[in-house]
């Protein structure tokens, strides 16, 4: 019998997929916040003409968490293999829903009488409506980064093993940066495209201008976070002995085979 508190792999397991599933949880609900990027850094805000439209960075919040996922997945993806990634994605989609259902049952409940006003000392006039407004989430914003998660997470593992399997232990940045570049370009699209054009009627033109801008804010973080990536490896590495590292790898590529 394994002793999860003692076995190395089971307690890293535990570890980067309680931090991955946390992430990811945490992301979907703070990502109704839209910021501006550059405001927040105190630059100037870029201009990207695409399709016709003017745009900057504006962002959901949920990007500040979603680039440890992107490593995470990655991480788990080499010492655990497709099996750990899979586990873990269906997890936590299924978490996030259940998420979703459990504010959805909050959002219906009566509000108390005096609860409605009791934040009006801090500029709330409607406590229940701003709660409502917050977490009252549309559904097909949320149907959107589900299976846009899910798509993302599943080419990522595709994208990932493909790389590894044409550079074997070398260039980890080409197999962890090249396949989130994939996957990311994939689960933009699908989000936007599902939330907003299939649940607001965007037109199809401000879909892909707003898909293009997420998607270079994407790359630029996908590249800045390369030596960190390297780092969690070398952590990694150190904890679990350079054996029994060797051996997860080995295990994972070889019960992946490269596919899904």
């Amino acid at each position: 019998m394994i002793d999860v508190t003692t076995n190395k792999a089971t307690r890293l397991f535990l570890i980067l997929g309680g931090i991955f599933i946390t992430n990811a949880l945490v992301a979907e609900f703070i990502g109704v916040k839209i910021f501006q990027l550059e405001d927040t850094l105190g630059i100037d805000r870029a201009s990207i003409n695409v399709f016709g439209y003017d745009l900057s960075f504006q962002l959901t919040a949920g990007v500040l968490l979603w680039p440890v996922v992107f490593i995470l997945t990655d991480i788990i993806n080499e010492y655990y293999g497709k099996k750990g990634v899979r586990l873990l994605s269906f997890l936590t989609a299924g978490l996030v829903a259940y998420s979703f259902l459990m504010i959805y049952l909050g959002v219906s409940t009566e509000p108390a009488d005096w609860w409605v006003g009791s934040a009006q000392n801090k500029g709330i006039a409607d406590y229940s409506l701003a709660y409502n407004a917050v977490f009252g989430q549309g559904l097909w914003i949320i149907c959107g980064s589900l299976v846009a998660f899910l798509v993302g997470q599943i080419l990522d593992v595709y994208v990932f093993h493909k790389l590894k399997q044409a550079t074997g232990e070398k260039l980890i940045w080409l197999r962890s940066t090249g396949s989130t570049l994939v996957s990311q370009l994939v689960d933009s699209f699908v989000v936007l495209f599902i939330a907003f054009y299939i649940g607001a009627g965007w037109p199809i033109e401000q879909v892909l201008a707003v898909c293009t801008v997420n998607y270079i804010y994407k790359v630029l973080m996908a590249i800045g976070l390369t030596p960190f990536i390297y780092l969690m490896h070398s952590i990694i590495e150190r904890f679990l002995g350079h054996d029994l590292a060797k051996e997860m790898k080995d295990n994972a590529m070889e019960k992946s085979g490269g596919v899904i």
